[in-house]
């Protein structure tokens, strides 16, 4: 499974950018796609996920600014993020929750990250 993940950039605080991600190889299903962070020193962090069944959570330090939306046809998820702070400043790394076949266990995909940057 390869996930592409784009949409990253530079932008002033206030600002918006929308994250996109593709799943692309050979699996049964996606259980869901995330979206986490990840800045020098500090763990990886969950930023938003959504299940294929539909269930949505958010980050508190981005609810409110951020919205998560999937593409179950094309096996996309995007993240719009609004009123941008620096402190969202981190490399941004999209998540898959798959099954390989019918019947196997979940695993875990990565992106390869992709870095926002929030200037004050």
């Amino acid at each position: 499974v390869q996930l592409q993940a784009s949409g990253g950039g530079l932008v002033q605080s206030g600002g918006s950018l929308r994250l996109s991600c593709a799943a692309s190889g050979n699996f049964f299903s996606i259980y869901a796609m995330n979206w986490y962070r990840q800045t020098p020193g500090k763990q990886r962090e969950l930023v938003a996920g959504a299940t294929t069944g539909g269930r949505i959570d958010y980050a508190d330090s981005v609810k409110g600014r951020f919205a998560i939306s999937r593409d179950n046809a094309a096996n996309a998820v995007y993240l719009q993020m609004d009123s941008l702070k620096p402190e969202d400043t981190a490399v941004y790394y999209c998540n898959a929750i798959v099954t390989a076949f019918r019947g196997s266990s979940l695993r875990d995909y990565w992106g390869q990250g992709t870095l926002v940057t929030v200037s004050s």
